[in-house]
Order: C-alpha cells, then sequence, then structure tokens
C-alpha cells in the first residue's frame, strides 16, 4: 500500500510528486538539490513550531524518582514498616519494607521545585524544568518498556519517535542525518535492540544513525577509501542504474531510500569529522560539559552532551544519548539504572556520570539562545519501587514515575501531575508515554492525530489511538 501523506487530505503524497518530476528521486538526491527544490520534502508543519530539534537524554534502566525528583516525606516517617496499601507483582517478589530516600531533598531556584542531592547540578537548573511527577508506564519489564517508551508499542516493527519525527519535518541538515543516536565506549543498546531506533514500516531514511562519540571514526569507514573524484563517479553511475530501476518499479520506496543514504554518507565524510572535532571549542564550554572529569565514564557522557549541542546546531532534528553501564550497584550494559541491589552505590555512580553533563548542556544551549528551539527531554522506562527490595535495592514500577522536559516551548519552574504519599502509584495528571510524545510533536509543529503513514491497510501514527498533549507544561 502507498504510504498516506503525514498530512492527509493536503494534496498529493511524496511518491505523487517525485513521479511527476522527470527523473525522479534519484535525480534529486543524487545532485543535491536544496531541501526546498526538493519535491520529496515533507510539507510543511501542521502549525508553527516552538521546537526545531529533540534530545532525548534516556536513563535506560529505571531511575529511582523518589531519590530523585519526587520528595517523599512520609517514607522517612514510616521507614522499615510494612506497605500500608496493595503492594503489586514486582520483576522479583522479593519485596521488602517502606525505604525512604537515599539522598535528601531541597527546594532550587526560584521555583522552589525540590531535587534530591543525587542530581545536584540538574536541581540548578530547575526553573528551567517541568517535571512530570505523575508518568505511567504499561509494561514493567526492559525490553518492552524500552521499545514502548520509544515507540509505544512493546513489540518489534514499528518507528522510534526520532524517526516520526524527521518524517514529518525531514532534516535541517543537508549534510548529516535527521536522527543520530550518540553512544560511548562501552555504552550498550537498551534490551529491545536497535529497533527502538529504527525506521519500522517507514522508509529507511528515517532509521537512525549511530555515532560513536569517542571513537577515532565516528561512523565505521567514514573517511574515504578511494580518491574523491572516483567514489563520486562510482555514485554517479549508481545514481543511472537506480533511475532506470526506480522506474521499472513504480518509485520504490526501498530503492529511493538507498539513493538518499548513500548521498548522506558521501557528504557524511565531511561533516562528520568536522562535527567531532571539538578543538574550537573553548577550555571552559569544555570544562562546563565535564570533558575534565576524573571519572572517564562522565567524562564520556560530557562528550556526548557536547556533540548533541553541535549536532542541532547543524540541523538534526533528533538526537538520543546513551548512558555507560556504571560496573557497580547491580546495573549492567544494557540498563545501567537497573540497580535491583545496592541502589545507593549503583545510582550514585550513574548519577555522576550525567549530571554535570545534563546541566552544562542546559546551560550551554541557554547562553547561546538554543533552548527555546531545542526540547531536551530526560527519561527512563520507568520508576521503581518505594519499598525496598532485598535489603537495598528497589524492584521496577510503572504505576508513578517522574520524567522531565526543558525548552522547546515547554514552561520552566513547574510540575505537573503527582504520585500518592508513598510514590508509588500516579495519583494526579496521570501521563503515558503516548501523552508525552502528543506534546512533544506538538511542540514541533506537528498534530500527533494527523502524523500518520499507511501501512497493512490502516493508517499508523506514534500515539496508536492514544495521547492528549500537556497542555498545562505549554509556555
Amino acid at each position: 500500500m502507498k504510504p498516506a501523506t503525514s498530512h492527509p487530505g493536503d494534496g498529493p503524497t511524496r511518491r505523487d510528486l517525485l513521479a511527476r518530476a522527470s527523473a525522479g528521486f534519484g535525480l534529486t538526491a543524487l545532485h543535491g538539490l536544496l531541501p526546498h527544490d526538493d519535491p520529496s520534502a515533507p510539507p510543511p508543519p501542521h502549525f508553527t513550531p516552538r521546537a526545531k530539534a529533540v534530545i532525548l537524554c534516556y536513563m535506560s534502566g529505571g531511575v529511582s524518582h523518589v531519590d530523585s525528583f519526587d520528595p517523599k516525606p512520609v517514607l522517612a516517617r514510616r521507614a522499615g514498616e510494612p506497605m500500608p496499601v496493595k503492594v503489586e507483582r514486582t520483576q522479583f517478589n522479593n519485596n521488602g519494607t517502606i525505604r525512604p530516600s537515599y539522598w535528601p531533598f531541597r527546594p532550587r531556584g526560584q521555583s522552589g521545585i525540590e531535587v534530591s542531592e543525587l542530581f545536584p547540578h540538574v536541581g540548578s537548573c530547575v526553573d528551567d524544568l517541568a517535571v512530570l511527577r505523575g508518568m505511567t508506564a504499561s509494561f514493567s519489564e526492559h525490553a518492552q518498556g524500552n521499545l514502548f517508551a520509544h515507540t509505544g508499542f512493546p513489540f518489534l516493527g514499528h518507528p522510534s519517535a526520532g524517526a516520526w519525527t524527521t518524517y514529518g519535518l525531514g532534516s535541517a541538515s543537508r549534510d548529516l542525518p535527521g536522527y543520530v543516536v550518540l553512544q560511548s565506549g562501552s555504552a550498550g543498546i537498551p534490551h529491545g535492540g536497535v529497533a527502538q531506533f529504527g525506521n519500522g514500516f517507514l522508509p529507511s531514511i528515517h532509521q537512525a544513525s549511530l555515532l560513536k562519540a569517542d571513537a577515532d571514526e565516528a561512523v565505521r569507514n567514514v573517511a574515504p577509501r578511494e580518491p574523491r573524484a572516483r567514489q563520486r563517479a562510482r555514485l554517479d553511475l549508481l545514481g543511472d542504474l537506480n533511475r532506470g530501476f526506480l522506474a521499472a518499479t513504480d518509485g520504490n520506496d526501498a530503492v529511493e531510500s538507498a539513493v538518499r543514504n548513500m548521498e548522506t554518507a558521501w557528504r557524511m565524510q565531511s561533516a562528520v569529522p568536522e562535527l567531532t572535532d571539538l578543538r574550537a571549542e573553548s577550555d571552559a564550554t569544555k570544562r562546563l560539559y565535564g570533558l575534565d572529569h576524573q571519572d572517564p565514564r562522565t567524562a564520556a557522557y560530557a562528550r556526548q552532551c557536547l556533540l548533541a549541542r553541535r549536532l542541532v546546531e547543524r540541523g538534526v532534528r533528533f538526537v538520543e544519548l546513551s548512558t555507560l553501564a556504571a560496573n557497580l550497584g547491580g546495573g549492567n550494559g544494557a540498563n545501567p539504572w537497573d540497580h535491583h541491589s545496592d541502589l545507593e552505590k549503583g545510582h550514585g555512580l550513574m548519577a555522576r556520570q550525567v549530571d554535570q553533563p545534563i546541566a552544562g548542556l542546559l546551560k550551554d544551549l541557554k547562553s547561546r539562545g538554543l533552548l527555546d528551539e531545542t526540547l531536551v527531554i530526560w527519561a527512563g522506562e520507568f520508576g521503581r519501587t518505594p519499598f525496598s527490595q532485598g535489603s537495598n535495592g528497589r524492584d521496577h514500577n510503572p504505576y508513578g514515575f517522574s520524567v522531565w522536559l526543558a525548552g522547546g516551548g515547554v514552561q520552566g519552574g513547574v510540575v505537573h501531575g503527582a504520585t500518592d504519599e508513598f510514590g508509588y502509584h500516579a495519583v494526579d495528571g496521570v501521563a503515558t508515554f503516548y501523552d508525552l510524545w502528543a506534546t512533544v510533536l506538538h511542540l514541533l509543529g506537528l498534530d500527533h492525530e494527523r502524523l500518520t503513514y499507511r501501512f497493512g491497510g490502516r493508517d499508523h501514527r506514534l500515539t496508536d489511538v492514544h495521547g492528549h498533549v500537556l497542555t498545562p507544561i505549554l509556555a
């Protein structure tokens, strides 16, 4: 079936426009036409966007909200008591008694929002944050939870939020992919696999490109292996062949995507080395992010954060960052915030890795006037229980947890939603990932109900048949 335009009813599909062009997609890609001349470019946004780009700081494994952004004094008063309400089944069912936060909370900034000492640097930016304390998830297992958080579905085959973003808006960069996932060193892909960053049934030009932030080559084989003129000649020959194949296959999406991906790869040979060369960045900027930190994991994540800023400056629409395993406290490479035991040590190490770099990113974006047009999201797939697992861990809790957003049309210094007095279940301003992504698309100028793609006989969307824009947090 042909895909529906992202703005159903507004006019001909992209494929229709391509068919009317004299040589189809191959010619437009291979001759590198500017975006406003490209008949394959997506239609304009549904309405005026507040944000141009998204940076997702994904905390895979499940951060404890009651130890970070959701203060619950009752946990200290009733420490060691059994939970007085029904306890839902947990991942391991090794449930203990009420466990207070390992870190004290205190009011921060002019807004007075309480943030724990686990995140002192991010806490200093609280007046720029909209904290969602009523988030919920539909799954409490990592693979399903990660896929659900990224795609709105707990199984393979559906596009990620980043893919939907580039499908709806295209890329503002001609030299870099529209959707980039940054990794460092031993950072693993969260359980659920690369499908979290995939294009699903969308054309493959919308899948994420993985960049190794600290590798000699951020993208494998990005450096030319033959003279540029010879390589250009090869691409031109492939373009001629692909134009013929396109004509024979009625503008096959796979062929169109292959041509465009080859052209992007050609331009990335120059763009990626320039992107990852940080010599032009000042020493003060590098210190702000923590590139000089004594913990190599902090320095590695700091480099990701700095590269994220450089990517959005160059027009990349959606950037996701990846955390590294602390190798202590029960976490693992795929889900490094997953601390079923020794949570104090594990969470402490993980927070040290990301706290200063994320705060540096927020402050740097703000100082450059970029925060107003860049939406920063901090989220994991679920939270953790207010009672202990074993003696010193916490199990998974999808019933209520916290995420936050900053910049890009979001109010700063506000809290939306709440969990009960124990931090167990969301009871006010209850929100889902459908609501989160509906809000993100809204800030990007896209109506989540109109951004659709026809596949398998129906029009699909990121939010499925759900989702409401969280209007109380909009500026």
